[in-house]
């Protein structure tokens, strides 16, 4: 058989082998990616992305964005048991830090590690506003969107080598493939642009997410309103990497029934 033949043949098989399904999506992806190797790789990164900024000392900010996030977290993994993917739950170690930076931008990295900047907070105006950031950037995280493009730069990389011998033989391109995947160890920290397909998911899951913790999804219509309006010639970084347009708000305004389904029975169960 030709090398490319067997190539194709490899890929195939990995391909039904490695297949995944986005929660509340259903879609089908391939995850080569062991997720203990992402999550090792996750947490070394967060970590030294801490040691190299400043956290804040703005206890009342830093507070909001702790007490949003944990409520999150817990909206989260009540989603995943009603869902029947409490195996997941251990998979995810939370953490939220907030950052003084000027720069309005947010990200979750695999494993629920998040960071805030402060420049964001403003935009938010509010814990509804935070939570509509919290929940779309741990809907990348719940949905492995980073593996998900990881995996497809280590198929090419690694050609027709086993990925499992790739990754332990040239765990320098790996690790480099992780940050071409996260960008986290950029200037900026922030995840490279998702796709279209995956912004658009992590829309509808962030809007699940915030309204089972009791945030109100309306206002992630008037969040990306306002990071629309807050561009010009030169937007802010958060906005370069999640595109706001009409087609995307109209999109949101269209899972809003659903969202507010979780929303109207989150705020009944409260005391």
């Amino acid at each position: 058989m030709k090398k490319e033949g067997l190539f194709a043949l490899v890929v195939s098989f990995l391909m039904l082998t490695a297949c995944s399904t986005v929660p509340l999506i259903n879609r089908k992806q391939v995850l080569f990616v062991p997720q203990s190797q992402i999550l090792s790789m996750s947490y070394t990164n967060y970590n030294q992305f801490l040691d190299t900024n400043q956290v804040s000392t703005n206890q009342t900010e830093v507070n909001k964005v702790k007490t949003v996030g944990n409520n999150i977290s817990t909206g989260v993994e009540e989603f995943l048991k009603e869902n029947g993917l409490t195996n997941r739950l251990e998979q995810f170690d939370w953490e939220f830090n907030l950052v003084e930076n000027d720069v309005p931008n947010a990200w979750c990295m695999p494993g629920g590690k998040v960071m805030f900047y402060s420049g964001i907070l403003p935009l938010c105006q509010n814990n509804d506003g935070i939570a509509v950031v919290m929940g779309h950037e741990i809907g990348h995280a719940v949905a492995r969107h980073g593996n998900e493009r990881m995996s497809q730069s280590l198929m090419v990389a690694a050609g027709g080598m086993a990925l499992s011998e790739f990754m332990k033989s040239k765990p320098q391109q790996t690790q480099e493939l992780f940050l071409s995947a996260f960008a986290i160890g950029s200037q900026v920290g922030v995840l490279l642009p998702y796709s279209r397909k995956h912004e658009y998911e992590a829309d509808k899951l962030g809007l699940t997410f915030m309204a089972m913790a009791g945030y109100d999804p309306n206002e992630s219509i008037k969040f990306w309103e306002r990071m629309m309006e807050h561009g010009g010639p030169k937007p802010p970084e958060f906005l370069s990497t999640h595109p706001a347009d009409a087609k995307r708000i109209a999109q949101m305004k269209a899972n809003l029934p659903e969202a507010m389904k979780y929303y109207e029975a989150s705020v009944q169960k409260s005391p």
